[in-house]
This record gives structure tokens, sequence and C-alpha cells, in this order.
């Protein structure tokens, strides 16, 4: 079945890194793939552009169906494969309920670090202010405490949404990720690396690590001075 499926990514992007996780999680090793470079906008090729009119990664196709948003092609490969390698979605109307939660929470973490760790990238020399990365990096700070929270009431060893590793994990570990690489100082955020330290030796998140992390272990330091 993997042999039919398609996968478009760029290496470190959150969204074509969970659902590698998520491909992993579900034993769909064997599928096609290919690797496209953001800074020489490979990603523009005419190959992505044919299946995705937002010519972003990751393009996903099975088949003939095609998927193109992260969260929708993790939850398909869940529905389609349920009885197929790790159940990521629980049963219980509760719990999945938590998953839900937490993974679209996700977007939350990832914008709110994407407006400190990459505030040059995106915001152009002349429009910089002091104030206002000082203000990014206060609301980073304050959602970091938040996801610590939510760590902190589960308890000592647990996953995202509970004792058990789900769909949630498999969304957020790839933000959580730059934390560490971008030397986010320990301290404001504790229980999200004991998290972090827990999960990244998991076997489907080694499997699909950033290959130019693997080659530069070392990320820039935009993180320090939360």
């Amino acid at each position: 079945m993997a042999q039919k499926m398609m996968l478009y990514w760029g290496s470190g992007s959150p969204p074509c890194w969970r659902l590698m996780i998520a491909l992993e999680e579900k034993k769909l090793q064997g599928y096609k793939h290919k690797h496209l470079s953001f800074d020489k906008k490979e990603h523009q090729c005419e190959e992505v552009k044919a299946l995705n009119p937002r010519v972003q990664l990751p393009t996903f196709k099975h088949g003939d169906l095609v998927v193109n948003e992260s969260f929708a092609a993790c939850l398909y490969l869940e529905s389609a494969f349920k009885s197929q390698g790790a159940r990521l979605i629980p049963e219980d109307p509760a719990e999945q309920a938590l998953v839900y939660q937490r993974m679209f929470e996700t977007d939350n973490l990832q914008k709110k670090m994407y407006d400190v760790a990459f505030y040059e990238w995106y915001v152009p020399e002349g429009e910089r202010l002091e104030s206002a990365l000082k203000r990014n990096r206060e609301t980073l700070v304050t959602e970091l405490k938040l996801w610590d929270g939510y760590l902190e009431k589960m308890g000592k060893g647990s996953f995202l949404a509970g004792k058990d590793f789900t769909m949630a994990d498999v969304v957020c570990f790839p933000v959580i990720a730059y934390f560490p690489r971008f030397h986010c100082p320990k301290e404001k955020c504790p229980r999200l690396m004991e998290y972090y330290e827990m999960v990244k030796d998991r076997p489907s998140i080694k499997a699909s690590w950033p290959p130019h992390w693997l080659e530069n272990p070392e990320g820039p330091d935009t993180l320090k001075n939360l």
C-alpha cells in the first residue's frame, strides 16, 4: 500500500515532519518521496504545482487522492490504516477531545515561536522594532508556561494528551524540537524540555529526523534571550 504513496517534503518543516512521523507510526515505510530544498525554491516545481494549488510542502498523494494539509493528511492516515501500526486517536470521546485540542493548539505554539525565532526573516529590516520583538518574546513565554502547565497536570512521564503517544504528539513534537535547537533556556519550559528528551529517541521520530539537522545539530540562537 505504501508504494502507492508519494510525498514531497522539505527538511525541518514541522508540517512535513509530522506527516513523516505519522507514516512511520502507521508502519507505512517504503512510500515514494522527493526531498525538495526551500532555499533553492525547489518546492515551487511543476510537480508540486500540479498537485497543490498553494504550492506548499508537504504535498501528499495516495493513489488518486491528494491531501496537502498536514493535519488532514495525518488524520487521513489514521482513518485509512486504523488497524495498522500505532493507534494514534483513542476510541474514548473524552480522550479524543483532548488529543484534538492539543493538536489544534499546536498552531498557537508554532506561530508564536516563529514570531521570535524567525523575526528577522519575516520582517523587512526597515520595519523591525525592538519593542515588537520584545512583545513577541513575552507572548511566547506565556505560551510556553501554558504547555508546561499541561504537562505538569498530566504528571511526570506523560505524553501531551495522556499516558499514550497519540496524534497530538505526532503533530506537536516537530514544533517543540525547535526550542532546544534554537537554544531556548531550559528554565523557560522545564516540563516541555523533559518531554522532548523523553520522546526524541522514539523510532518514528529518529527515522524522520530532519537530515540537515543531523548535518548541523546546532541551530541559530534566536530563542536564547527569552
